[in-house]
């Protein structure tokens, strides 16, 4: 019988079981997929710092380890290390598989000119509008790669619609970022909607990024759901002052979470969100439709408002929402276009809008004069000329939504059943623990993630993951991740021996700069000693009702970008991990694990220099002149406050001395063939002061103590020489050979 026929008579069942066993498993089994994710925070501005946008970077890189994502992040980085760590990325994208979700989160300053953004690094030194294109990183260099990829989905957050503070003079530049357009299976978000920026907050987080990672946290939402509920939280919240925007272009579905079938319903009645997002706006009523046309976010939802409730108190804040879509696409028209035409057209609509001066530069540019002639060919764009109503709203530079001159109605809050309120324990987040290390982002207090939000089961574990391990496990969360003091020996202990870091690594390019600073072979970035009052927010000590830039009357500046000082030869190496973010153990801590246990000093704290003091840094007194006049003198006087040093000197800080066991000193002064190259000054950790008490028992100390490493004082001068050298001895009188030996 033939096999064909054969095959036909055997029934389906028995067909199924053969292809099973011929077919290999690893054919059947779904492909996992993989996440990655470039998280940058900058902050340490040396114009204006940013309060929140490090702690924002680490709240999202956080967020998205919980979600599966192998995340990578950085703050305060400078131009060069920003666009390497960027390229990097793509590599990483690109030696990735097919199936794999890429993100990338910038929080910081951005800046649009010309119809391109650049996200701005804090090294950057910006006085006029030419420097922008030079000292600013521009993001559609890097989006194109990301979108020639085959990547199931690329997603870029730019957190950095905000007043810019480096031109002050000459020709403006129009506020916030640009309008663009995304990429094939690419969704584009901005914390503010195109042509608006958003306010400077005090911390210790921004109002986008915790929006946006509670919506991440809730499960079950597509990702332009997502970013719906995100603008509605935000516009909710800041009473209208914040809207932001999105694009995307996805052809696949992707959710950070799913829901367990039990779970309680993320929304109201299905009807009730159907009639929300599909019923025409004009059955709904006013706030329902202003909430309505926000969520949809589009030109005609807008327009279609104001045909339905144009008395309404709320139609003058729609009308200006619109007004700022409308003259963003006309420009993003007018670029793409890129003709004295067009440029022409635009001038004609806008003769004082926001990007008047970019089309003004770009004229300059094309050789064209300013003036259009008699006629010339009006740009057809797609969108209808402003009303004079419109107008007003845009005949500046920049668009404030929170401007009280415009006397906007406030904000309705969105309907319950659409948008309920965010869980309890997310509405006021804990400020992050205090960082250790160059670059490293802060770290957030995680929030356990409900038992009913899972990450997806296809979804690859990222390596070396706590947090994606233990989303639900309070233990763990409280004892390894929030604040690891479990003894040495217990099981957290011996699972947190096991971790790293629980926060995002650090791009290479930024490792590989931390190590070269901490090995003295390159100097310290500025932006880790400017504008200190920036990195309050990193511990919360900015009150809520003070502005960014405050300090609290009598506290002093924490360290939360530090760095250990470089270590020379002879000297003792730096805890491992110490330019990298992993502090080392405390005294009956978890090695590889920061530690926050309460009070105002822990052990271990006082003598290591990678572990920060939640007590204000102090101003150490270097020492100085030779090692035999430093040991007449004595120990150095105590340390003061660098806040107020007079009044530190009159009280200074008493704090006990460490267990000589925990310090560790050289053996014997390092001795070099020549003198150091010049290092840049970096702050010592000061010694412990002398108490009022008497000390602990202490070891047997040295008879001489070992001079301190040569890089922070001076080298003794060399023994003078003698002004002529000795004589040398007469030459020995030549030897007599030996009979028959005529050469000896």
């Amino acid at each position: 019988m033939p096999r064909r026929l054969l095959l036909s008579l055997l029934p389906l069942g028995v067909l199924a079981l053969l292809v099973s066993f011929i077919v290999p498993a690893s054919a059947q089994a779904p492909q996992q997929e993989k996440r990655i994710a470039l998280v940058v925070g900058n902050g340490n501005y040396a114009k204006e710092p940013l309060a929140t946008a490090a702690n924002d970077a680490g709240l999202i890189a956080q967020t998205l380890q919980a979600a599966g994502f192998d995340v990578i992040g950085a703050r305060d980085l400078d131009g060069d290390t920003l666009r390497r760590s960027f390229r990097d990325f793509i590599q990483k994208a690109e030696a990735a598989p097919a199936d794999t979700v890429a993100m990338v989160y910038f929080a910081g300053y951005g800046i649009q000119l010309a119809g391109e953004n650049y996200f701005i690094p804090v090294d950057s030194a910006i006085s006029r509008d030419t420097d922008i294109p030079i000292e600013g990183m521009r993001i559609s260099d890097y989006t194109r790669q990301l979108a020639s990829l085959p990547l199931k989905a690329s997603i870029v957050v730019l957190d950095a619609a905000r007043q810019q503070p480096f031109i002050q003079g000459g020709e403006p530049i129009a506020g916030g970022l640009a309008l663009v357009e995304p990429g094939l299976n690419m969704l584009v978000a901005f914390n503010a909607a195109p042509g608006t920026v958003a306010t400077n907050e005090p911390g210790p987080y921004g109002l986008y990024a915790q929006s946006l990672a509670e919506m991440i946290r809730t499960g079950g939402l597509s990702l332009p759901e997502v970013f719906n509920r995100v603008r509605l939280r935000v516009s909710d919240a800041s009473k209208g002052a914040q809207i932001p925007w999105d694009a995307q272009k996805l052809q696949s579905q992707f959710t950070f979470f799913d829901r367990e079938p039990d779970a309680p319903a993320a929304q109201g009645a299905p009807d009730q969100v159907a009639a929300f997002r599909d019923k025409p706006i004009r059955d709904l009523g006013a706030q329902d439709a202003f909430n309505a046309a926000l969520e949809r976010d589009t030109m005609q939802g807008y327009e279609d408002f104001l045909a339905a409730y144009a008395a309404d108190p709320l139609a003058k804040r729609v009308r200006a929402i619109l007004a700022a879509r409308r003259e963003a696409i006309t420009w993003r028209r007018t670029y793409l276009a890129d003709t004295p035409d067009a440029y022409w057209s635009y001038l004609r609509r806008y003769p004082r809008g926001p990007h008047a001066a970019d089309a003004r530069r770009r004229l300059v540019i094309l050789t064209a004069p300013l003036e259009p002639p008699q006629s010339f060919a009006m740009l057809d764009y797609d969108v209808s000329p402003p009303p004079p109503e419109e107008v007003d709203y845009v005949d500046r530079p920049v668009l404030y939504f929170s401007d009280p001159g415009f006397g906007f109605e406030p904000t309705p809050p969105p309907p319950v059943y659409f948008l309920p309120p965010p869980p309890p324990d997310f509405v006021v987040l804990a400020p992050p623990i205090v960082t250790v290390g160059l670059f490293i982002l802060p770290r957030p207090v995680f929030v356990p993630i409900p038992v009913f939000v899972r990450p997806p089961a296809h979804v690859a574990p990222p390596p070396n993951n706590v947090v994606f391990n233990n989303i639900h496990n309070t233990t763990v969360i409280n004892t390894v991740i929030n604040q690891p003091s479990a003894a040495p020996g217990s099981p957290t202990a011996a699972a947190a021996a096991r971790v790293a870091t629980s926060g995002p690594a650090l791009p290479p390019a930024v490792a590989q700069r931390a190590s070269l600073i901490q090995q003295g072979k390159m100097p310290l970035p500025q932006s880790a000693s400017i504008n200190p009052a920036a990195r309050l927010g990193a511990t919360g000590a900015i009150p809520a009702n003070s502005a960014p830039n405050a300090l609290p009357q009598g506290q002093g500046l924490p360290r939360a970008n530090s760095l250990p000082v470089p270590s020379a030869k002879g000297a003792p190496p730096p805890p491992a991990g110490a330019h990298l973010g992993t502090p080392p153990a405390p005294q009956g801590g978890t090695p590889g694990v920061a530690t926050a246990p309460p009070g105002p000093n822990p052990p271990g704290r006082a003598d290591n220099p990678a572990l920060l003091s939640s007590k204000p840094p102090a101003v150490q007194v270097q020492p100085t002149g030779k090692p035999e006049e430093r040991e007449r003198r004595g120990p150095p006087p105590p340390a003061v406050s660098s806040t107020n040093p007079a009044a530190g000197a009159a009280k200074p800080s008493v704090v006990p001395p460490p267990p000589r066991s925990q310090v560790m000193r050289p053996t014997a002064p390092p001795v070099r063939s020549a003198p150091p190259p010049p290092r840049p000054q970096m702050a010592r950790p000061a010694p412990p002061p002398v108490r009022s008490a008497p000390p602990p028992p202490r070891m047997a100390a040295p008879a001489a103590r070992p001079a301190p490493p040569p890089t922070v004082m001076a080298r003794p001068a060399p023994p003078p020489r003698p002004a002529a050298p000795p004589p040398r001895p007469a030459a020995p009188a030549p030897r007599k050979c030996p009979p028959n030996a005529p050469r000896c």
